[in-house]
């Protein structure tokens, strides 16, 4: 049995908080610039030349990358072998506290959804998703999620018959319904199979993958690709100023569902597709 201590994980979560906000992974830096270079039109040339420019003066200057520096996802796995000193949860509100605060960084979430809408000060509570897996480690991996792209996410509950090509088109009509709002291009995360909440689920965790990776299993590897270059056949572009350059990336993850249900969630980042993440 390893003990990790709670404070040990406020500290790392509030460190996360202002490197995904300030620094972007070297996975999208590597996927940009590929973009930047193979672009044929000018004008979406030179608007991901303008979006490279401002990702670097947030490196340089350490400042956010945008604005709006989102809601704090926390995507946790924690082993079978580690006990934490301390509460777990409110370890990582805290750091999340933290993080925001001495980060200068916007303070994007409210208490209550509908009625007051109060600002709660701190960008708490974070949202946390937790897996148990084996082992004696601890991995956070933390995505600031802002509205932009968080309010162009979907869910259809499909039918089975509906098969492939209805996937497809719950994904392109997402997409085009995001248009320039979502800030592309694009990282989409798709998410099929289980219940409602659990595609979402999936989709939010593909969303937040590191864009070299692919989903494991060849099938849905290809559509992984086969998704991508039809929304990049849509010609949004960057910015939504037109291009072959809609999205970065399609990512699929999928999980077991009923003989009746084929749900599918779309959950979308923008170009910057902000995460950080430590294994303690």
């Amino acid at each position: 049995m390893r003990t990790i201590s709670a404070q040990k994980i406020t500290d790392t979560v509030a460190r996360l908080c202002i490197e995904a906000n300030t620094r972007l992974p070297q996975d999208v830096q590597a996927a940009l610039d590929k973009a930047r270079q193979e672009e044929p039109w000018p004008l979406a040339k030179n608007t991901l030349d303008l979006l490279w420019s401002n990702l670097s003066a947030a490196r340089e200057k350490d400042l956010p990358i945008c604005q709006d520096t989102g809601m704090a996802c926390v995507f946790v796995e924690l082993g079978t072998d580690v006990h934490i000193d301390g509460s777990f949860e409110a370890a990582i509100h805290e750091g999340v506290r933290r993080g925001y605060v001495d980060g200068y960084l916007r303070k994007s979430c409210v208490a209550e959804p509908l009625f007051e809408r109060r600002n709660t000060g701190d960008n708490t509570p974070a949202v946390i998703h937790t897996r148990i897996v084996p082992g004696d480690g601890l991995t956070l991996r933390l995505a600031p999620k802002g509205a932009g792209s968080e309010n162009k996410s979907v869910v259809r509950m499909l039918v089975p018959a509906d098969g492939i090509e209805g996937v497809r088109k719950v994904v392109l009509d997402a997409v085009l319904a995001a248009g320039p709002n979502s800030c592309p291009p694009l990282v989409v995360g798709v998410g099929l199979g289980g219940t409602m909440e659990v595609a979402a689920l999936c989709a939010k965790r593909a969303a937040a993958r590191d864009l070299e990776s692919r989903n494991p299993d060849p099938r849905y590897a290809a559509f992984e690709d086969e998704l991508l270059e039809l929304i990049n056949r849509t010609g949004i572009g960057p910015q939504g100023l037109g291009g072959e350059t809609t999205a970065l990336k399609v990512h699929v993850e999928w999980a077991p569902t009923h003989i009746a249900s084929l749900p599918v969630a779309v959950n979308i980042n923008c170009h910057a597709a902000r995460h950080a993440e430590v294994r303690l």
